[in-house]
């Protein structure tokens, strides 16, 4: 059984929990994982950068804000910040428009930040399954660092 992971939500936890969350348009999620503790999370988030003048207290909803969360809680968990490793999920262009194109839409801006996130952190991105059209659910599965995506609009499966 899976632990599920909400919009707007990151869950921090270890091996062997597998971490889930369904329905990614284009929201992005994000997994960070530490292989030598087994100490991981998983993050469901929904915009790709938290305005400066938002509270506290809303950093899960933020792909750059929630990213830099995610990093302290696994820190203060006991994970090793040298030792973490990202993969990437989602980030879909679910309603393309004339107006709303593959590299502006909020799906490809969530992906963008994500990766640059990552970048400023040092953290390496170690797999990605991002863009297109579809939706998604992931399984992150803290027992091997291991993600799994289903892709809807077909049977589909990719491993990162």
């Amino acid at each position: 059984m899976a632990d599920r992971v909400s919009i707007a939500q990151a869950r921090i936890d270890q091996a062997p929990v597998v971490l889930k969350a369904y329905g990614l348009g284009s929201c992005i999620a994000v997994g960070l994982y530490d292989p030598e503790t087994g100490i991981g999370g998983l993050g469901h988030m929904l915009l790709p950068c938290r305005p400066v003048k938002n509270p506290l207290g809303s950093e899960s909803k933020y792909v750059d804000a929630g990213i830099y969360q995610m990093v302290d809680e696994l820190v203060r968990a006991g994970a090793r910040r040298e030792g973490l490793v990202a993969r990437v999920t989602g980030g879909a262009n679910m309603f393309e428009t004339a107006y709303q194109t593959l590299i502006n839409s909020i799906g490809s801006r969530n992906a963008r930040s994500a990766r640059e996130t990552l970048a400023k952190l040092d953290i390496p991105l170690v797999g990605e399954e991002v863009g297109g059209n579809r939706g998604r659910t992931v399984e992150f599965d803290l027992a091997s660092g291991n993600m799994l995506v289903y892709c809807a609009r077909g049977i589909e499966k990719v491993s990162l």
